[in-house]
């Protein structure tokens, strides 16, 4: 595939073009595009094949803050690859306009983003996407440049037309910007910090559901490790991970992993666990991995135990309780989880650990809440989806926490506040109130209007006469309330919530070394601070099913 990236427009949340920017050939206009990219039913797919238009065309889309992008190309291209150039272009606009990316940022500053457009992409072939190296080749003007943008001020770049001029005839004679261009791609040329930090962030999304007897169905938490550079010249780091079994089985419990540009492969081939790069300046995802928490045993899946999967949280979900089966009821049983321990390293700086939950490398760090060794659960939010033929829920009863109900979207959330998440059990009950049927009687006045009625006199002699014998039993209108108020209870429950300090998959970060032998530029007798955080979040992610 030698398909060619055509053009990139981007759309407002009201479906106005704000910005097309063109490569190769001559792809449709924006307002050409829109109305038969929106054509498509919804949900509408990443790729689309547009056939009917001339040559036809492949549309690929991103929305991202209420902003549409579509990506064009009339010959085949590797989808990956065009969608990826989309996720590097959002990343790219946040890094230099500012996140969160709304239209008034790109429209006031389009010199800019028309720039990094322009090297982001030659003549419809992926160029430079890295953002340190945009930062060399993109010249973007801070307010002071923009205040005195009109004023020709001698021998200083970026305001004088002399300078800029001779600038360019350089750069056209020699063809190259070798004294600018940095020797890596992906880090700036003469990096400079008054204060050397490095920063190590593990982030885990979990992904669990469990069967109404809370055994586990499946377990999953992607995970990423973020990594923040604040340090002087071309520093070689080295990366240490390991699990509660070991480094030997780093390969076994992180599956699938990718790794930034900066990773040296080989070496972690040779030696899994061990994460050698020379890092971006600032902040950046150094790798990305998948973990299975519930992995084949005895060739079957799934045969873990609950009490094997270590969850802060756990659920059990009552329903159809009560004389008429209209109450269920929710447990919450609150544990407390082990964090992942201290990490000691080499030339490490000792200290407090940095605000939210961030702690140093060394020796007793890490005793506040929110850090390795005392991790904090917060942000506990139990969510009971409720069919639609609820009416109301006319009795809420927590022994703990807050509720909302929501009429409109029949949905009911149970928040703890982090002070109230303390180990133990939580207990909510609720009544539901079904739709109105012929058996039910007006609340306010006790009598309900039956039939059609008719003031004739014929047709009222005529009328049957109503049998006033009971029916059925009491026994027999119970049964038929609780086979009523069966298909109402909720079918599921999630939770929602994150522990600061706390990793599922237990990787945890051994140490963090700095390379002085192939290091440049970072001077002698420097000690960066390095400090490290875990976070473990659920996004309604642990569900149980009822």
């Amino acid at each position: 595939m030698n398909g060619a990236i055509e053009a990139v427009y981007i759309y407002d949340e009201h479906n106005r073009p704000i910005l097309t920017h063109a490569y190769t050939s001559r792809p449709l206009t924006a307002t050409q595009l829109l109305p038969i990219y929106l054509g498509h039913p919804s949900p509408r797919p990443n790729l689309i094949y547009l056939p009917n238009t001339s040559p036809p065309t492949l549309v690929f889309s991103l929305i991202h803050s209420n902003l549409l992008f579509l990506l064009t190309s009339s010959s085949e291209i590797e989808p990956l690859l065009a969608l990826e150039f989309l996720h590097r272009v959002i990343d790219v606009l946040e890094e230099f306009v500012g996140a969160p990316l709304i239209s008034h940022k790109v429209e006031s500053s389009y010199d800019v983003v028309a720039q990094l457009l322009n090297e982001m992409c030659d003549g419809g072939a992926v160029s430079t996407t890295e953002p340190n190296a945009l930062r060399d080749l993109v010249e973007v003007e801070g307010w002071i440049g923009k205040l005195l943008g009109g004023i020709n001020i001698p021998g200083k770049p970026g305001f004088s037309s002399t300078s800029s001029n001779s600038n360019m005839s350089a750069i056209s004679s020699t063809g190259t910007l070798a004294a600018n261009t940095p020797a890596l791609p992906w880090r700036r040329a003469n990096v400079r910090h008054t204060s050397n930090e490095l920063y190590v962030d593990l982030v885990e999304t979990l992904s669990v559901t469990l069967a109404p007897s809370g055994r586990p169905l499946a377990a999953f938490a992607n995970g990423t490790i973020a990594f923040t550079s604040k340090i002087s010249g071309v520093p070689d780091l080295l990366l240490h991970l390991s699990t509660p079994s070991g480094r030997q089985n780093i390969n076994s419990v992180m599956e699938l992993p990718i790794f930034h540009p900066c990773v040296r492969l080989a070496r972690w081939r040779e030696n899994p666990g061990e994460l050698s790069f020379v890092p971006p300046d600032g902040r950046f995802v150094l790798a990305g991995y998948g973990v299975d928490l519930l992995p084949f045993q005895n060739g079957k899946v799934g045969s873990t135990n609950a009490s094997n999967l270590k969850l802060p949280v756990s659920l059990e979900v009552k329903t159809s309780l009560g004389p008429t089966g209209s109450d269920f009821e929710v447990r919450l049983f609150i544990t407390k989880v082990s964090g992942q321990g201290n990490s000691s390293l080499s030339g490490s700086s000792q200290g407090i650990g940095r605000p939210g939950g961030r702690g140093g490398f060394g020796a007793g760090i890490g005793s506040h809440p929110g850090t390795s060794s005392t991790p904090a659960l917060e942000d506990l939010v139990v969510t009971i989806p409720l069919p639609a033929d609820v009416r109301n829920l006319s009795e809420i009863r927590a022994s703990r926490g807050d509720t909302t109900y929501n009429p409109g979207e029949k949905v009911l959330e149970w928040h703890i506040s982090a002070k109230e998440a303390t180990a133990g059990g939580a207990t909510l009950r609720c009544t539901i109130v079904g739709p109105l049927s012929d058996d039910d009687d007006f609340e306010g006045n006790g009598f309900k209007l039956e039939g059609n009625y008719d003031y004739q006199e014929e047709a009222y002699q005529s009328a049957p006469v109503k049998d006033t014998s009971p029916e059925k039993t009491e026994e027999q209108k119970d049964a038929r309330k609780v086979a009523q108020n069966k298909i109402l209870m909720p079918t599921s429950t999630s939770v929602s919530f994150s522990v600061k300090g706390w990793l599922a998959s237990g990787i945890k970060v051994e140490s963090l070394v700095i390379d002085t032998r192939k290091s440049r530029g970072l001077g002698e007798g420097v000690k960066p601070y390095k400090g490290v955080k875990y976070l473990t979040v659920s996004r309604r992610g642990v569900e149980i099913r009822c």
